[in-house]
């Protein structure tokens, strides 16, 4: 490691490394190599000899097409220039890769190096909520959709590794609030209160909420293939759209939802897992989940599931809802 010639980089220096591939922000090797003050040889040899923390979700290989005609007009320099001599296509580091890196590269100069990533990447991931006006519709949703889910996958990388989870404390507290709600009686970090909840269907997961919005999805996302979930919802005040459920879809083929009207006929919220089986759990919702953690609210497991028995079966002919 060459720690007495590292480079500094500056935001915008820093920020003109990240680049958008598969539809998800990522930092090359070279360029991470670069800024940690390792050779790309002896950068990748680190990770290599670590390999079982990366998943292909947090690294991947570029292909010849990414490499030459998407990343290539990004730079002003010639191809052999920023291949830098390499003859293998360069690796992809995504923003949990780059969390992932900070338990593997040691030492003051990449603790530092690390927390300005860090507050970088949370730069850039305020910076989308302002796009609306920049960007077109889609792709500001892809983007929201992406950082949903990186949210999601930092935070369970923090559970994990402790290292990570002191070089995050130093920009997390106080400034970056987390959220929040009462589920049965304690309080809980409300996207993991919705993936305990949803982690026990093995069949079906219906969903009553009058109020769906494109984070009502997203808290459906890890759902199991297998299960079927249909949500219920008016869609009151039209906030939800035709586009933001196609944008889902297709970043996630993997869940299976259908969308069909309330009529109604509800005001409060429910879930309801494996309706009708031996293993049926209900849940009282004292908030839609499309505004999960921004005011203050409650999930109650309902002990008398009798009370409810005939809800999903009445609504099940119900027509499909139109966004």
């Amino acid at each position: 490691m060459v720690e007495n010639d590292l480079m500094i980089y500056d935001e915008d220096d820093l920020k003109s490394k990240i680049y958008i591939i598969r539809g998800v922000q990522v930092m090359l090797d070279f360029d991470l190599a670069k800024i940690y003050g390792y050779e790309t040889k002896r950068f990748n040899e680190q990770v290599k000899n670590n390999i079982e923390r990366f998943d292909d979700d947090f690294r991947f290989q570029l292909t010849k097409i990414e490499y030459e005609e998407i990343l290539r007009s990004k730079f002003s320099t010639s191809k052999q220039e920023n291949r830098g001599g390499r003859q293998y296509l360069p690796y992809a580091f995504t923003e949990q890769g780059i969390y992932m890196l900070m338990t593997v590269l040691k030492g003051a100069i990449a603790v530092n190096q690390s927390k300005k990533l860090i507050r970088l990447f949370k730069q850039m991931k305020d910076f989308i909520v302002q796009l609306n006006d920049m960007l077109p519709a889609g792709e500001v949703r892809a983007l929201s959709i992406q950082t949903q889910r990186n949210t999601e996958d930092i935070r369970q990388i923090k559970q994990q590794v402790n290292d990570l989870a002191i070089v995050i404390k130093d920009f997390t507290d106080p400034n970056i609030k987390k959220d929040y709600l009462f589920f049965n009686g304690q309080t809980v970090e409300a996207d993991l209160a919705y993936s305990e909840i949803y982690s026990h269907a093995k069949k079906t997961i219906h969903i009553i909420d009058n109020y769906i919005g494109l984070k009502t999805l997203v808290l459906l996302k890890s759902v199991a293939k297998n299960v079927k979930v249909t949500i219920f919802s008016d869609n009151v005040n039209h906030s939800f759209h035709s586009a933001e459920f196609a944008d889902f879809q297709k970043e996630y083929p993997n869940v299976n939802i259908k969308l069909k009207t309330l009529g109604g006929t509800y005001h409060d919220r429910y879930i309801f897992i494996d309706s009708g089986t031996q293993n049926e759990m209900i849940f009282h919702c004292g908030g839609s989940s499309k505004d999960v953690g921004k005011r203050v609210t409650s999930i109650t497991k309902v002990e008398d599931v009798m009370l409810y028995q005939g809800i999903i079966s009445s609504l099940q002919d119900n027509p499909i809802l139109k966004l």
